[in-house]
């Protein structure tokens, strides 16, 4: 930091000045201190908004009520709590790779701990509305690769990345939450326990904006940049053509990473954003294994074989209705009329082998029938 951290905190609180273009001012020299002590001829002379400049002028006159209160806010954030930490872009502790994207935040918020913030990460993304089957993907992937040495991170949204946060909790290993809120706050505020097991776990809240700041739609793609700027990859477990999800895997393509996606039923809706993505030359992945022979070179060696490998097993005791029944359905939606038809069972016998077959966690409802997990 420079000697003053207002300073860092006045030019992250200053009006029409973003993350790319503090980025192309710092890499010319121009410091938080050097640009509040400059004159508004160097403020012009710089192409600055001339909202920017008025906002300067007012610092430098002490009349800046706007950006005083941001800066008193993020203070008293982060003189209330050990836990709080506010990291500008020139510190140590910042991450190395979100440091290198095109626009940078130039000060992060971050509560827990800060060593997991600078962790080999991989950002585990998906459909909020995920099905039974993509959230036990998700859990079990997180889980795994947890244990082989790489951190999760992710948006601590429901779905998809609440299952791979806990993953991480569960096995009592760190995992980065990304927020599109302040760093006082957490949204959904279903996650907030998942969020308190987070930071007990040695994990962390990263966040851009400011404290107090609310969950404003907008904030959510400039949130997305963070997770995959952060990341040497991002895993894309289910996605709609139109989501949050693969704008993620969008930006972490401009920005270098590597994007994996993992392959679904052509009926199956929440499968098309990773079908076209892997269209689109994402790694197309069917076991964690194959994120870690990806990304091995890349980290060097990894962790160990975790006790529990992925995939591993289960004996499932079936009767042989519920075998007969199984052998029939695949990955794809199929209705219980042509389930009917192919068994030869009325639909009260089958309606009980399904129930049974869910509750063993073998099958999952499905837009259109029923499908194996």
């Amino acid at each position: 930091m420079t000697a003053d951290p207002r300073d860092w905190i006045a030019v992250a609180a200053l009006p029409h000045l973003g993350p790319a273009s503090y980025k192309r001012l710092w890499e010319k020299g121009w410091t938080p201190e050097t640009l509040l002590n400059a004159s508004e001829a160097d403020w012009q002379r710089l192409g600055l908004k001339r909202e920017t400049i008025t906002a300067l002028n007012q610092l430098q006159w002490g009349s800046s009520p706007i950006v005083e209160l941001l800066i008193s806010k993020a203070l008293t954030w982060s003189e209330s709590c050990d836990l709080n930490h506010i990291i500008p872009i020139t510190h140590s502790d910042y991450p190395t790779l979100l440091k290198e994207i095109h626009d940078p935040p130039p000060l992060l918020f971050v509560r827990g701990n800060l060593t997991a913030i600078g962790l080999p990460q991989l950002a585990i993304v998906g459909s909020r509305k995920a099905s039974s089957s993509g959230i036990r993907i998700a859990y079990e992937f997180a889980s795994y690769l947890s244990q082989r040495g790489l951190t999760i991170n992710s948006g601590l949204a429901l779905g998809i990345d609440a299952a791979a946060h806990q993953a991480a909790v569960n096995v009592k290993l760190p995992t980065v939450a990304v927020l599109g809120t302040g760093a006082d706050k957490i949204y959904p505020a279903r996650n907030r326990s998942l969020g308190s097991e987070i930071i007990r776990q040695g994990g962390a809240w990263v966040s851009e904006f400011f404290p107090e700041t609310p969950p404003l739609a907008s904030h959510f793609p400039r949130r997305n940049r963070i997770i995959s700027g952060m990341s040497v990859g991002v895993l894309v477990v289910e996605a709609a053509p139109k989501s949050g999800s693969l704008i993620t895997a969008r930006v972490a393509i401009e920005q270098g990473r590597e994007v994996f996606a993992i392959p679904g039923g052509l009926n199956n809706p929440m499968s098309r954003g990773c079908n076209q993505l892997i269209k689109s030359g994402a790694n197309l992945v069917e076991s964690a294994d194959d994120i870690v022979s990806e990304l091995g070179s890349l980290l060097g060696v990894m962790a160990p074989e975790p006790k529990e490998p992925l995939g591993r097993s289960v004996d499932l005791v079936l009767s042989e209705m519920e075998r007969r029944l199984l052998d029939q359905m695949g990955y794809d939606p199929i209705s219980v009329d042509t389930l009917c038809e192919r068994t030869g069972s009325d639909i009260a016998t089958l309606s009980v082998s399904l129930v049974e077959l869910e509750l063993k966690g073998v099958i999952e409802q499905s837009f259109g029938g029923y499908i194996r997990c």
